[in-house]
């Protein structure tokens, strides 16, 4: 009989299958006789992880989605329970996604699975009580985001800080020696990166490109995430944009500006530091709902952070072209670029050292 570990790995969103996928990868280094499934997308695949169900079919953002959504995600609940009593696993890893793996969690430890939390949910921003929650169903917490630890300190809670796994995915990228034949192009790059979500493009990406399109001594080229149906973008096409899907990493190599959905491509695009304008917009009933509920001062991860506005927020009202063209002028030369390049120096201080997925795996699988 084997006596290899089994993992189970919940993800719902992109970046949270980078970070798992990463993750796996150092934990097959420290354990090769892992035996591990999930729910993720296409780097869990790459790693050789058997995926039950594609993080395509779970991405739901704002409340009034999720309500319009109930029924498909109470589907989702039922059959995520049965692959995980099938697999049997030791552990259960819930990397983010929190609306979903919280209710996993509970269940999980009502069903005495162990359960580990990698990529704290961001409790701190609303309804700071649900850390109790995590203390009563989450054995192990890792985070990576360093003021996160202080703010489980003061709910009496440890846990563990071992670096951003960004850091390590950015550097191993900016290693490659390869250079992407289809991204050889004659002037600056202004860069588009509208997100990963549906609803978020239905609501900015025109409104993005009406501002880029401003910008005539740049090249424009929007990263279209993996999840989205190039056809979607057809009806934006013209002959100064560039479309390109699933290179996000090589066109901010090459950008010299930027407009960023708020979320995990604000702390990307600064650690390849192109000065960026963040651009949010939602639903109005989501967005007031949002406001009576968030507590942050903050948007972007890269201000949250710094714990101050180094990249200008745009939200809602003033998420227009006009605003944007605004702001990126601003950064485009001078002063305020470098005072950007120094606020992103300071934060790629505060994240701490390279090797965090390493250090991660080791001490899951002591744990383990």
């Amino acid at each position: 009989m084997s006596s290899s570990k089994r993992l189970f790995f919940i993800t719902g969103e992109a970046s949270g299958d980078m970070h798992a996928a990463n993750l796996v990868r150092a934990l097959k280094i420290e354990d090769s006789n892992l035996e591990i499934e999930a729910w993720g997308g296409d780097r869990l695949i790459q790693e050789g992880v058997t995926v039950r169900k594609h993080i395509k079919e779970l991405a739901f953002m704002g409340f009034w989605e999720v309500v319009k959504n109930l029924k498909t995600i109470l589907n989702n609940f039922k059959k995520c329970k049965e692959d995980i009593l099938r697999f049997q696993p030791d552990v259960l890893v819930l990397v983010d996604y929190p609306g979903f793996n919280l209710r996993m969690a509970k269940w999980a430890k009502a069903n005495k699975i162990r359960v580990f939390y990698y990529i704290s949910p961001q409790i701190w921003a609303w309804n700071q009580k649900r850390v109790h929650e995590i203390n009563r169903n989450v054995e192990e917490v890792f985070c990576i985001l360093p003021f996160e630890k202080d703010f489980y300190r003061k709910w009496g809670r440890e846990v563990h800080y071992l670096g951003h796994p960004l850091l390590d995915e950015v550097e191993r990228f900016k290693n490659q020696k390869k250079s992407d034949a289809t991204l050889q192009l004659k002037k600056p790059v202004l860069a588009v990166l509208p997100g990963s979500r549906k609803q978020e493009l239905d609501r900015k990406l025109s409104i993005m490109l009406a501002a880029a399109k401003e910008f005539e001594d740049y090249e424009v080229v929007i990263a279209c995430a993996p999840n989205i149906d190039m056809a979607y973008f057809e009806r934006f096409k013209n002959d100064k944009f560039h479309f390109i899907q699933g290179k996000t990493y090589e066109i901010l190599k090459l950008a010299s500006l930027s407009i960023v959905t708020s979320g995990t491509a604000t702390l990307e695009t600064a650690l390849f530091r192109v000065p960026q304008v963040v651009c949010y917009r939602s639903s109005f009933a989501s967005y007031w709902i949002a406001r009576m509920l968030i507590k942050i001062k903050f948007i972007s991860l890269v201000n949250l952070i710094l714990d101050r506005e180094a990249v200008e927020e745009l939200i809602q009202q003033k998420c227009t072209s006009k605003e944007i063209v605004k702001a990126l002028n601003k950064i485009a030369a001078g002063e305020n670029r470098d005072i950007m390049f120094k606020n992103y120096d300071e934060l790629i201080h505060l994240l701490g050292e390279k090797g965090a997925s390493e250090r991660v795996a080791k001490a899951m699988i002591e744990r383990i």
